[in-house]
């Protein structure tokens, strides 16, 4: 079995917690399914779950590749050299990343509020772009376009290899075909 949820911002990708945060056990009703990798707390959109671990190991191990795709809010109007930087890899305090596919994108239409809002500041223009990743340190996207002069504000997973976020709805889950 393998289930799409549509991670809300602020949710543990774990069902259990003792400090009553918000967990997957508040979303998903299918018994035995793990998440198929993380998304932080403060990230959204696709996080695939399954009972199977072959099919977990080849969605999450690196060796294998999947692309990752995410639109990512951040603090000023990106620009070229930027772009490219992201485009070439940049050099993290562990180690230079791969490249990566960045393209300036436009917010979605189709985007839900997120609670809480972003936070808005006048004098400072926000921009949103595309990234997609193949490899998945832990909050790869945020120290990539920080390390470019650009930190991230609102990070929403759209795409987990050939599996996409398309419309389902903030919070809900399907199951998807393997």
């Amino acid at each position: 079995m393998l289930i799409a949820l549509n991670k809300p911002f602020g949710v543990l990708c774990q069902f259990t917690t003792q400090d009553g945060r918000p967990t997957l056990a508040d979303y998903v009703r299918q018994k035995d399914v793990y998440p198929a990798g993380r998304l932080d707390h403060d990230s959204e959109g696709l996080l695939l779950l399954t009972d199977d671990g072959v099919l977990a190991h080849r969605l999450t191990d690196p060796k294998h590749k999947q692309p990752k795709t995410y639109l990512v809010q951040v603090d000023g109007a990106i620009d070229d050299c930027a772009l490219q930087a992201l485009s070439r890899g940049v050099v993290l305090n562990d180690g230079p990343t791969l490249p990566a596919q960045a393209e300036p994108a436009y917010e979605p239409g189709w985007l839900w509020p997120r609670d809480p809002p972003v936070r808005f500041r006048k004098s400072i223009p926000t921009s949103w772009l595309s990234i997609t990743l193949r490899e998945g340190r832990n909050r790869q996207v945020r120290r990539m376009t920080a390390a470019v002069g650009f930190p991230t504000l609102r990070l929403i997973r759209v795409r987990i290899g050939g599996y996409a976020l398309d419309d389902l709805p903030l919070g809900q889950t399907r199951v998807v075909l393997p």
